[in-house]
């Protein structure tokens, strides 16, 4: 489908005619009473680099089955690991291992060198998390994620949150606790402002990152609204989201993916028609392909600024 240009901007960014070629479906599920049980979620791309020699591929979670998938030019779609918590968002950190957040067990995990795998957080403050979703790993090595409560979750805790794990694990710290269903965050290039989105209030809030102190947390008396999608009654809501190398907000929204310039104007919409998306990542030798995954699908798209890398850095 074309794109919806919403200001003449986005023409740099996305051509108007391109269109999202769909890779594979058959992914997520309803339960037995019809309720949804889980859709394609997380996409993140594997560049070879540090010590892993192999790469060009996307990883992406199943989170109905509980499976991790793998697409790659040749081979196509693949099982990459059967079991997996249920997990979500996905990442890989400052020397390239993959993050997680892990629905079934509420926790967030990293996959060692060995395939082991390290418990990044399960707990704040005695008590267990509620169902850690997406998640994002600055530079220095600390690790960000949102923790809602979804899909029924029996909580010990009685609020969501949003929290950092500094980059030893050893410290834990709730950024924010206000959010109805905290979902996607992104950092911006230069790493001074943290987008986090609400899925139920369908906007996009902006903090700065402290900067002074340099403890990496929010700074919470610079909370904005960065984007508000609520007079937009199509289907979608804000949940997985990106940023490119000149700032461009990517996310999640009605209609489909919406892009948003770096002082919060809205310039167009990568329409999905029916298809509900859940999360978006860059990938490609360039980063400049758009892997988007679909309550059911997998998809890509070019574009013509390149994604911030994931691991942000070099590894």
């Amino acid at each position: 489908m074309p794109i919806e240009q919403k200001a003449s901007e986005v023409e740099r960014i996305v051509s108007l005619t391109e269109e999202i070629e769909w890779l594979g479906g058959g992914f997520g599920g309803v339960d037995e009473r019809g309720r949804l049980k889980g859709v394609a979620e997380g996409p993140v791309w594997w560049k070879a680099g540090g010590w892993w020699k192999d790469g060009g591929f996307l990883l992406f979670s199943d989170v109905a089955t509980g499976i991790r998938h793998k697409w790659a030019p040749e081979a196509g779609i693949t099982r990459y690991k059967e079991s997996t918590n249920d997990a979500n968002g996905l990442t890989r950190d400052r020397q390239g291992r993959l993050v997680a957040c892990e629905h079934a067990a509420r926790r967030v995990t990293r996959e060692e060198l060995d395939g082991s795998i390290t418990v990044v957080a399960n707990h704040y403050r005695g008590q267990r998390l509620n169902r850690p979703n997406d998640v994002v790993v600055k530079s220095d090595g600390a690790v960000y994620f949102t923790d809602p409560i979804t899909l029924g979750v029996q909580t010990e805790l009685d609020f969501v949150g949003v929290y950092r794990v500094s980059p030893d694990l050893g410290t834990i710290n709730l950024l924010v606790r206000d959010f109805v269903l905290p979902n996607g965050l992104a950092f911006s290039p230069d790493e001074k402002l943290l987008y986090i989105n609400d899925s139920v209030r369908k906007h996009i809030r902006a903090f700065q990152v402290d900067s002074f102190w340099g403890s990496g947390l929010l700074n919470l008396g610079s909370d904005r609204v960065f984007c508000d999608m609520s007079g937009d009654k199509r289907p979608g809501a804000p949940d997985g989201m990106k940023v490119d190398t000149e700032g461009h907000v990517y996310c999640t929204g009605p209609g489909g993916i919406w892009i948003i310039d770096r002082t919060g104007k809205h310039l167009g919409i990568i329409l999905t028609g029916n298809k509900h998306v859940t999360n978006l990542c860059f990938g490609g030798e360039d980063w400049k392909t758009l892997f988007i995954t679909t309550f059911n699908e997998l998809g890509r798209m070019q574009v013509k600024i390149p994604g911030i890398p994931v691991p942000r850095g070099q590894i």
